[in-house]
């Protein structure tokens, strides 16, 4: 049976609680985990203020209720699995090497920040700095999977070292800026400069509305390897354009303020 953490009392001010892993709660009892302390704003409380706590730890935690004001739930997890019956708040997942985070709704910013193993999926929408570095870190996300059907916002990626992110809907503005290596996937439109500043790694797109000036086209080609990454996104869940897995990809090298060693694949088809 799962643990069930049923919001019962909605914060004024953002609650911050990395207490909500597995990690920190398998082996405690449910009057322990309710006397857990979290942060409502500056104040210090226990979980139970704020949630009611019902069934057994069994590697498996499901939260009820808008969690969108609510911060850290899976920071720095290493196993078990953690279901959002709905949206979430900022920092959810940021920092975690092992497990799997489910979101129904919507994620905020900094999802999956410098994570490091693990999963990520999202059936709504998430902000900005998805995967993404710390101001002042000098690497984002260095492996696991994040999993976005919707969009996402601005500097998605951001110094990203290794690792897969997959967003089945548009990507607003600096997706893959300062990137170090890893994949990024996007499966509908693109904003401005993606790529920016990129060393290594692979951005595969659909649409883009334009190309920086220090990227130079290398040739057209069928990548065979997106066949299996998008055989993969599709066992996910999200949606695959079949003439994606055949298709032509116009392949541009950059960014050359930089190494020049990265790659756009644009999709080149109709």
């Amino acid at each position: 049976m799962a643990l069930k953490l049923k919001l019962h009392t909605q914060p004024d001010v953002p609650l911050e609680v990395d207490c909500i892993s597995p990690d920190r709660l398998q082996s405690l009892s449910n009057s322990e985990i309710s006397k857990q302390t979290i942060f409502h704003g500056n104040r210090q409380v226990n979980l139970g203020d704020f949630f009611d706590c019902i069934g057994d730890f069994d590697n498996e935690i499901i939260i009820e209720g808008d969690c969108s004001n609510i911060k850290h739930i899976g920071t720095a997890m290493s196993f078990g699995q953690i279901t959002i019956e709905g949206d979430v708040g900022t920092h959810t997942g940021a920092v975690m090497s092992g497990g799997e985070i489910n979101i129904e709704g919507s994620g905020a910013d900094w999802l999956g920040a410098e994570m490091l193993g693990g999963r990520i999926t999202v059936k709504g929408d998430a902000g900005h700095m998805v995967g993404s570095a710390y101001r002042g870190s000098a690497q984002g996300m260095q492996g696991g999977e994040i999993i976005v059907h919707g969009n996402v916002r601005n500097e998605m990626g951001h110094a990203m070292r290794r690792g897969l992110i997959a967003v089945g809907g548009n990507a607003d503005d600096f997706a893959g800026v300062n990137m170090l290596a890893g994949t990024i996937i996007v499966l509908g439109d693109m904003g401005i400069r993606t790529g920016a500043g990129m060393k290594r790694g692979s951005i595969i797109c659909q649409n883009i509305i334009d190309i920086l000036p220090t990227f130079s086209r290398s040739c057209d080609y069928q990548p065979s390897f997106l066949r299996q990454y998008y055989k993969y996104l599709k066992s996910m869940g999200l949606t695959i354009n079949d003439s994606f897995l055949d298709g032509p990809f116009e392949r541009w090298c950059g960014d050359s303020v930089e190494l020049n060693r990265g790659e756009i694949l644009l999709y080149a088809g109709k």
